[in-house]
């Protein structure tokens, strides 16, 4: 599939404006990843964004722009869909060991499918349920398809170690749902994300155990 060049040029402009290392090679890369989701999205509708420039600014730019918070321990994408934010962050980071979880067959199918076709040996893929996905704790769990932090720690922290982090990707700052952490936890660091051609707040959320 031939995209539009101008994709490309806003991809590789809002690159530039958050200031992130990313290499052409990384960027070709991307948007292979945006061609195969543009193409699988009218047949088995992996995501609610049908347009391509949309797709750019509200999938790729937000993903990469958390590039900066994420260390290079092993990292867990919950609820992760068609792969977001993980599989950036897989090409992005190619020394970062990157798992994606989700219980929908379609994504799943639609994940591997790209980690095939774009080589990306970091990238493990699993189809399960959450609460049936037991292994090793992660140091780094992250999401943004939870609709409360309050679920996001009680349904994954399993999943993370005991030193680990949990990253939230949120829109207003949740003073509300911060209110309402677990007993135990606590907002490590707030960092808020400039994400190019996306309209209103986004932010990122590091909770880990007290």
């Amino acid at each position: 599939m031939t995209l539009d060049p101008t994709l490309a040029t806003q991809l590789t402009r809002g690159i530039s404006r958050m200031n992130l290392d990313i290499s052409q090679q990384q960027i070709d890369k991307l948007l292979d990843y945006l061609a195969l989701l543009i193409k699988w999205n009218k047949a088995y509708n992996l995501t609610a964004v049908r347009d391509p420039q949309e797709m750019v600014s509200r999938h790729l730019l937000d993903s990469l722009s958390i590039l900066p918070f994420v260390s290079e321990l092993p990292i867990i994408d919950v609820g992760s869909g068609p792969g977001l934010p993980g599989i950036p962050l897989a090409i992005c980071r190619p020394e970062l060991a990157v798992t994606t979880l989700d219980s929908n067959g379609k994504k799943t199918r639609f994940q591997n499918q790209v980690k095939l076709e774009l080589g990306l040996e970091n990238l493990t893929v699993v189809h399960t349920r959450l609460e049936e996905y037991r292994v090793e704790p992660f140091q780094q769990v992250i999401s943004r398809a939870f609709a409360s932090l309050q679920q996001m720690i009680q349904w994954t922290g399993p999943l993370c170690h005991q030193d680990g982090v949990f990253l939230a990707m949120k829109g207003l700052y949740p003073d509300s749902e911060l209110a309402e952490l677990p007993a135990g936890y606590e907002l490590k660091q707030c960092h808020p994300l400039d994400v190019p051609e996306t309209e209103g707040e986004r932010h990122l959320l590091i909770l880990g155990r007290i």
